[in-house]
């Protein structure tokens, strides 16, 4: 069912009436430019955000897929013997939210799913369809989170906002990254009652800066 998707230059991909080109088409700011500059820009917004961004069609052909993406498949297919642009796990997803349309034709849907890679980095990984105009070919969606990344800069955020000293910053960025506490203490090179002692100074900050808010 799979099959890669000729790659395809931005004249092509307007002709097709890709989902970026219909996106830039609905506001008047890029009616007034022409389409292939319009591309360009959508194409740098989606290469400049964080997460992995795949398009793709029901048939698993790979429309777009910004940097982001292309180096998190890559981080899929390491360690297998698979030989197609998309990672199986990632088809997977994308399969469910196909035959759940075919169920349910009328019903909005989102298929969400995490995958391991080869060394152990979990992502999310959520299917949708892309909203097409009456009558165009619609696309799957796919958005690609690095949750380890993502844990890590919400506990960067809680450093400052807790007011951590640095070790309770270390100790609370590995416990974001759902290291147990015996793995904290092996990696800081301290004991367990040290690791509770920090998570307790910790839990302290949170629920006074919790009162602090109330207030």
């Amino acid at each position: 069912m799979f099959t890669q998707s000729p790659q395809m230059n931005n004249r092509t991909c307007i002709a097709e009436r890709s989902p970026t080109q219909r996106f830039s088409s609905s506001s008047a700011t890029a009616e007034r430019e022409p389409q292939p500059r319009s591309f360009e820009i959508l194409r740098a917004v989606l290469e400049s955000l964080e997460d992995g961004i795949l398009i793709l069609t029901p048939q698993g052909q790979i429309v777009h897929a910004n940097v982001r993406a292309q180096q998190m498949c890559q981080a899929l297919h390491r360690g297998t013997k698979e030989r197609r642009p998309l990672p199986d796990s990632i088809w997977r997803v994308c399969r469910a939210l196909v035959e759940g349309r075919e169920i349910l034709p009328e019903h909005p849907m989102m298929i969400e799913s995490e995958v391991l890679t080869a060394g152990a980095t979990k992502i999310r990984a959520q299917a949708r369809w892309l909203a097409p105009e009456e009558g165009d070919r619609p696309y799957v969606l796919v958005t690609l989170e690095d949750l380890q990344a993502s844990m890590q800069k919400v506990a960067i955020a809680d450093v400052e906002k807790y007011g951590l000293t640095p070790r309770e910053a270390e100790v609370w960025m590995l416990r974001r990254a759902d290291c147990s506490y015996k793995e904290i203490a092996a990696q800081l090179y301290i004991t367990l009652n040290t690791v509770k002692k920090h998570m307790k100074n910790i839990q302290a900050k949170r629920q006074q800066f919790e009162w602090v808010e109330e207030a």
